[in-house]
């Protein structure tokens, strides 16, 4: 039976993070870390770790706390609500899943409590000039050398968040002509052959350009078997996705909060602005847009944690969110007037971050070519 209803040690779990988060990662600390060449405050990454939130998702005999999906959205929502900047996501959920379900016994035991202790950051060096998100994107070449014992990786990678403070970069690889004979390697930031660049973005995040020229890469670190990179990366597609997905309503609550709350303080004509039929069913329209996605994250997380097929689910979840908190913020800065294009007022914190989210990890598109192929081939 369906039950969207959290337990009391979700529910505490919630009230830890968000006690954590409004000590350490308040607005001012997202303010202060754009643009930032490491991107995340240290003191955050340490107390994140002693709270064992760095191993929430990962499998209890690599440190991890094996939680479930459910608890993964706890987390993201209070992560989204303050704008948390932290390696999380890219660290201790796209590549932390990706090593626990794809790597070997002795990259699971090497990589997995490092990265859920933080002394290891690794982050999915995936995206590449002018192409998509699907397996044809991937055009960097690995080329095996001395007789299979080194592979040789060349190509450009772009939006590679975090990856001046990475251990390593999870590079995805083409080692076949195949649609699909990808592979994903361990590679060294540090390593000769490998330039970053930080690029700008609208969010002002921390992200990188990574050029690989010729950088050798040990066999012994290809993630799992010869060619299965990218079913590695489809099997933690939907656990990424619900994370995002989370991350976006906690973030468009906030916003609302805010919203409302100037609604009620901002005063024409002699009286509230919220008291004006417009601004009210603008505000009734992007609740029941909140209450609709948070309902749907929920769902696909219940279904996740319990074993249901989240194929449609997930990246339904993070299309609708990821859309309703893009204009949840639009609509938060018309009713906030020139006020909202300041950046005196947080709302534009939130709307600049509502686009970026929309835009990446699979965009729109993306998300309607799964969706369909899943209701048609359903």
């Amino acid at each position: 039976m369906l039950d969207l209803t959290f337990s009391e040690e979700q529910e505490m779990l919630r009230d830890t993070v968000r006690s954590l988060l409004a000590e350490h990662a308040p607005l001012t600390v997202a303010r202060e870390m754009e643009d930032d060449p490491v991107g995340y405050p240290d003191e955050l990454w340490k107390r994140m770790a002693e709270l064992d939130l760095l191993g929430l998702l990962l499998p209890e005999e690599h440190g991890g706390s094996g939680m479930t999906a459910l608890e993964g959205v706890v987390l993201y929502e209070e992560l989204g609500r303050s704008l948390a900047p932290t390696p999380h996501f890219v660290s201790c959920v796209a590549s932390g899943l990706a090593i626990a379900r794809g790597g070997d016994a002795e990259q699971r035991s090497r990589w997995l409590p490092r990265i859920a202790t933080g002394e290891a950051v690794l982050t999915p060096a995936w995206l590449e000039p002018d192409r998509g998100f699907g397996p044809e994107g991937v055009q960097t070449r690995a080329t095996s050398d001395d007789g299979g014992e080194t592979y040789v990786v060349t190509g450009v990678k772009r939006h590679v968040l975090f990856a001046a403070a990475a251990t390593r970069l999870l590079v995805f690889a083409r080692t076949g002509d195949g649609p699909e004979e990808i592979d994903l390697f361990l590679v060294d930031p540090q390593a000769p052959g490998v330039r970053l660049t930080q690029q700008r973005s609208v969010a002002s995040d921390t992200q990188y350009r990574v050029d690989l020229e010729g950088v050798r890469v040990p066999a012994a670190d290809r993630l799992g078997a010869p060619g299965s990179g990218w079913a590695t990366w489809t099997a933690v597609r939907d656990d990424a996705l619900i994370m995002l997905a989370a991350w976006a309503v906690g973030a468009a609550e906030h916003t609302q909060a805010m919203t409302v709350q100037y609604a009620k303080d901002r005063e024409q004509f002699g009286k509230p602005i919220g008291a004006f039929q417009a601004i009210a069913h603008y505000l009734a329209d992007r609740q029941t847009e909140l209450d609709g996605a948070r309902t749907l994250v929920h769902e696909a997380a219940w279904a996740r944690a319990t074993g249901r097929p989240t194929g449609r689910l997930a990246p339904m979840a993070k299309l609708f969110a990821c859309r309703m908190f893009r204009d949840l913020t639009a609509t938060a800065q018309q009713v906030h007037g020139g006020n909202g294009f300041t950046l005196e007022y947080d709302v534009q914190l939130f709307f600049r971050r509502a686009k970026a989210l929309q835009l990446s990890w699979w965009g729109e598109r993306d998300l309607e070519e799964l969706i369909a192929a899943d209701v048609l081939d359903g």
